[in-house]
């Protein structure tokens, strides 16, 4: 369990809470339970790695208040819309004897020893947060769910998870899935046309020695010139061309 010293704060305005904020502290609230709402502010850097995790919103906290320690859990984070630092933080009290509910996240532990997903199968994940209703004093910090064993085609349903001593997940009507073990999707690459083969085969031959090579495209055009001013050239030219 986190422990976190927090400060009691008297205004509530925005222009003291943006102070806060410029001193490295992060607003909140604490309420719940018979006592009457608190407003206090936590050091920035003592939630930096807590405000960023998965568990954070279901993890059970101890916070000292003037050397009161209290017992809370996050309920709600706010950002801000630019930096995405946390601006705000809900801390609810718990109340032992009393049950809450929260949305646990889900971790997926023994990969190795899955024999379907060394075969090539794929950890298909359903749900990656389950809602349970636990006691306050009694609230999981993740659902671990072992894939030792698992082969393609496994369906893993909630029935198959240990939860914790009177934690029941909120869907009751049904043994819903969190994950299975999928076949592998290979995609095949299409094979090439037999035609665009031989295409590129005659396309990349080279002439037999002896063989006559196609005149250029210089070479062709003066010829054309040639047999043109052949053909143009009257008789009557030529005749007066031999008497002379």
């Amino acid at each position: 369990m986190s422990n976190l010293k927090a400060i009691k704060r008297e205004s509530t305005s925005s222009g003291a809470n943006n102070k806060l904020r410029s001193e490295g502290l992060i607003p909140a609230i604490l309420y719940g339970g018979k006592d009457a709402n608190q407003n206090i502010s936590i050091q920035k850097k003592d939630l930096k790695s807590l405000v960023n995790s998965d568990t954070f919103l279901s993890k059970v906290l101890e916070l000292d208040i003037d050397g009161k320690k209290e017992k809370v859990i996050p309920r709600d984070v706010a950002f801000h819309v630019v930096s995405d630092e946390p601006i705000h933080i809900d801390f609810m009290r718990i109340v032992s004897g009393k049950k809450i509910i929260l949305e646990i996240p889900v971790k997926f532990i023994n990969h190795p020893d899955s024999p379907g997903l060394k075969r090539g199968g794929v950890l298909n994940i359903v749900r990656r947060k389950v809602e349970l209703k636990c006691p306050a004093e009694n609230i999981p910090d993740e659902i671990v769910v072992d894939l030792a064993g698992t082969d393609i085609g496994t369906s893993i349903k909630i029935s198959s998870v240990k939860l914790n001593e009177n934690v029941v997940p909120t869907i009751t009507d049904r043994d819903f899935v969190i994950a299975t073990v999928a076949s592998p999707t290979v995609m095949k690459e299409p094979e090439k046309p037999a035609e665009a083969e031989a295409v590129e085969g005659v396309e990349g031959e080279v002439p037999t020695e002896g063989a006559e090579a196609a005149p250029k495209d210089g070479e062709a055009a003066k010829k054309d010139d040639k047999a043109k001013d052949g053909a143009d050239k009257k008789p009557e030219d030529k005749k007066t061309a031999e008497k002379k």
